[in-house]
């Protein structure tokens, strides 16, 4: 027991120290998509605030590659020392069904930090398309099924998986029409080639506004504030209907628990500020910051969800 008590001690008071001191230098932010992309602008946002909240340096660094999976493998496999850090999206739990095998378990080798925003879409339409409303949509599209085509950034995009969802919950057939990337959708979509999508609110905003597109609904849970004439998906009569993207920060699992409650209630903090809730709000995202057990709780909810939707639509990127 002599032996023992001092050991206790030792533990305890590194313990302390560590969490005073934390961090002590650089923080690795790893954005596991190319720089440029909506993921990768919400981390370089949420890093800065970092810096400024901890007075150490919070640094991005993109490790791009199959969708997401390139760089959360290379942070599932870093030290476990709260130094490096992944910012990620929803391909987070979509890639797991998407993928024949992802290189990583997204509950087991991650401990969720805080779910920084969400990037609900916009389900926007050519005004060529006789539609004004989500019941209008749909009736059309049980009136002609698989005619009707909706624009997506790639397979098993949001955008993609949005729609997917639609479907399945409408109980019609509208056909995803693949392009490469959100610039060359909204070419498909602007000329009328492919009449329907749902796209992020950043990108629908400036075409609605001038007339090139009309917007019949949000994807979120409630109205976003920079459209709040806008009614969401589910109280246009789809119950139920909720599909955003995401952006949230994890760390690998084993990361010390003062580094990894450190860094959730500075999100938090940092997420509850006025001029963060209406820079996100002009860009059409809803402020988030919550707690670790709140990010655990939505993310296996989101694998659950999206490994149905998947299921049903036969998506498939490998």
């Amino acid at each position: 027991m002599r032996a023992v008590l001092p050991a206790l001690s030792l533990v305890l008071i590194n313990t302390a120290v560590f969490a005073q001191n934390y961090p002590a230098g650089p923080v690795r932010v790893v954005v596991p998509f190319p720089a440029g992309g909506g993921v990768d602008s919400a981390g370089r946002l949420l890093a800065t605030k970092l810096t400024e909240s901890f007075g150490k340096s919070f640094v991005i660094e993109n490790r791009g590659g199959a969708n997401g999976n390139i760089g959360s493998e290379a942070v599932a496999k870093s030290p476990k020392d709260g130094y490096t850090l992944l910012f990620t999206g929803a391909g987070f739990v979509t890639n797991p069904s998407l993928y024949a095998k992802v290189p990583y378990d997204a509950v087991k080798d991650f401990e969720p930090i805080s779910l920084m925003a969400l990037g609900p879409n916009v389900l926007v339409v050519h005004p060529s398309l006789p539609v004004k409303s989500v019941k209008d949509l749909i009736a059309l599209a049980r009136a002609q099924p698989g005619a009707i085509g909706f624009a997506g950034s790639g397979s098993g995009s949001t955008p993609h998986l949005a729609g997917e969802l639609f479907n399945t919950l409408a109980g019609v057939r509208m056909v995803h029409i693949p392009y490469r990337g959100t610039g060359p959708a909204m070419i498909g979509l602007l000329s009328g080639e492919t009449p329907v999508m749902f796209l992020p609110a950043i990108n629908a905003g400036p075409h609605v506004k001038s007339g090139r597109l009309r917007a019949i609904a949000v994807t979120s849970t409630s109205r976003l504030e920079s459209m709040k004439e806008l009614p969401t998906v589910a109280e246009s009569g789809l119950k139920g209907y909720e599909s955003s993207q995401w952006y949230g920060l994890l760390a690998p699992a084993g990361t010390p628990e003062d580094a990894l409650n450190a860094l959730s209630a500075n999100v938090i903090k940092v997420m509850q500020a006025s001029d963060m809730k209406q820079r996100l709000h002009d860009d059409g995202i809803v402020p988030v910051g919550n707690t670790r057990q709140q990010f655990a709780a939505y993310i296996k909810a989101e694998l659950v969800k999206w490994a149905d939707v998947i299921k049903r639509s036969g998506a498939r990127i490998d």
